[in-house]
């Protein structure tokens, strides 16, 4: 037997529950199924160091926790919903409907413009956008700060793409293409009503232009009484608050599989090491901003494609630069401390993508030397390449600087046993269809289900 200091029993428990297929496949044919003692002692299982091991178990038994803490809080969550929502759209002969105007007054942003842009996380006071970003980042400026508060909250408001956001706490803003907005009367329309309502208002400006006072403004919304407001928000709040715990522990998990990747992508002088242009060769994309399609049949493989894991996608009808399984897929340029720089995608079909320009594609010379997929987790945001961002210019990798990279050799059954223990962990912290991207991606839509409902109200006529 492997003495306790190699072999972390609850490691062995995971390995075998992974691989009870394997031993179902292996029991006797006839009579009552059974696996032979024999067959489970020479059951072949991988010994990755100590520190390894102990790290995936504390992982996988944070997933396992979270799964049945999940399972119970969804239960309780969908008996409740489905009382009230039947409770709160039970509204006799309809409600009252106001222009967002009637109860919301705005605010220009001018006297909160923050000065610099030096920004720096050691800095305590946050500069906001109400675009995607939100957080630009961090100044000392202490003056022209808004002032808001748990008791005290405001919604910034893009005045020209119509995205916003909740905010409770002090903060100074970029620019002033935005509005601040605050119920006009908190005892008529709850704040936080209004932005749950706004979420349902289908509304995509069409032009660069100014749209709350001319346009957004006006949408008429339902106006029930204060108690049935608060007590959607609560609903609706405690959906919220889920996909932020599991937002949460998602950043957490990452960071941990983060940690632990490193850990196994970490060589000295025990291991042979050559250049990347030794067992890859490489080739650039080609430009595709003429040729995008709606309806294009091939997606374009650009530096935003990779960086969302696939989420935005542009598409286009001609393969200018084409792609094949195992092509593995590298970001060469991004802005100053940019999170594309660097980053891979493997290609998993043919005849599917089209490569566009400041892409670089690698393939493997010799699989019989290097694993494509070991590879790719290797490349993937490595240290050796994200040395040439120097946070004031924009990044361009040079193909030289790329094939420049040492890549370690060690035997193909390794590499194989490592690509196996990365994928497991990839899907938990990336894969919308499965681990939690998939668990807050269904709160996020049972989340929007709900929302639709509570905020569907009849008008009141006559």
């Amino acid at each position: 037997s492997v003495e306790e200091k190699y072999l972390d029993w609850n490691f062995t428990y995971y390995v075998l529950k992974s691989s009870e297929n394997n031993l179902i496949n292996q029991q006797q044919k006839g009579g009552i199924p059974a696996v032979s003692k024999k067959q489970v002692e020479e059951f072949y299982i991988p010994v990755p160091p100590l520190p390894v091991q102990q790290e995936i178990v504390r992982i996988l038994d944070n997933f396992t926790e979270l799964i049945a803490e999940l399972t119970a809080e969804l239960t309780a969550r969908k008996k409740q919903y489905e009382y009230y929502r039947d409770l709160l759209l039970t509204f006799g002969d309809g409600v009252e409907f106001v222009e967002l105007n009637e109860v919301l007054d705005y605010e220009q942003p001018t006297k909160y413009i923050v000065k610099s842009t030096n920004y720096d996380d050691s800095y305590t006071i946050p500069v906001l956008t109400a675009g995607q970003s939100f957080v630009l980042g961090y100044t000392n400026e202490d003056f022209g700060i808004y002032k808001a508060s748990p008791d005290s909250p405001v919604i910034i408001f893009d005045d020209f793409t119509t995205s916003f956001h909740w905010v409770d706490f002090n903060f100074k803003v970029k620019s002033s293409a935005m509005k601040m907005l605050r119920s006009k009367d908190n005892e008529i329309a709850s704040l936080r009503f209004l932005f749950h309502l706004m979420k349902n208002i289908n509304y995509i400006p069409v032009d660069h232009s100014r749209q709350w006072i001319g346009k957004y403004s006006k949408f008429r919304i339902p106006l029930p009484p204060l108690p049935v407001q608060q007590e959607i928000v609560r609903i609706l709040d405690n959906f919220t608050e889920l996909t932020a715990e599991l937002t949460a522990e998602l950043t957490a998990r990452r960071k941990q599989y983060e940690y632990y990747r490193d850990l196994l992508l970490t060589f000295g002088d025990e291991v042979e090491w050559i250049k990347l242009g030794e067992i890859a060769d490489f080739r650039n994309g080609k430009g595709h901003e003429k040729v995008i399609s709606e309806d294009g049949k091939f997606i374009v493989v650009n530096s935003k494609f990779i960086s969302t894991n696939g989420q935005v996608v542009k598409f286009t009808n001609q393969q200018i630069s084409p792609l094949y399984i195992d092509d593995i897929l590298i970001v060469m340029s991004d802005l100053p401390n940019g999170k594309a720089l660097a980053k891979c995608f493997i290609v998993d079909e043919n005849n599917r993508y089209t490569l566009n320009q400041r892409i670089g594609a690698l393939r493997v010379k010799n699989k019989n030397v290097v694993d494509t997929k070991f590879l790719y987790y290797f490349l993937n945001r490595n240290r050796q390449l994200l040395k040439y961002d120097n946070g004031v210019d924009q990044t361009n990798l040079k193909k030289n600087e790329i094939l420049s990279v040492n890549i370690p050799i060690i035997p193909l059954k390794e590499q194989k046993r490592i690509v196996a223990i990365l994928d497991r962990f990839d899907a938990l912290c990336n894969d919308l269809t499965s681990g939690i991207p998939a668990e807050i991606e269904a709160r996020q839509k049972q989340y929007e289900y709900y929302r639709d409902k509570l905020l569907s109200f009849k008008e009141v006529t006559g």
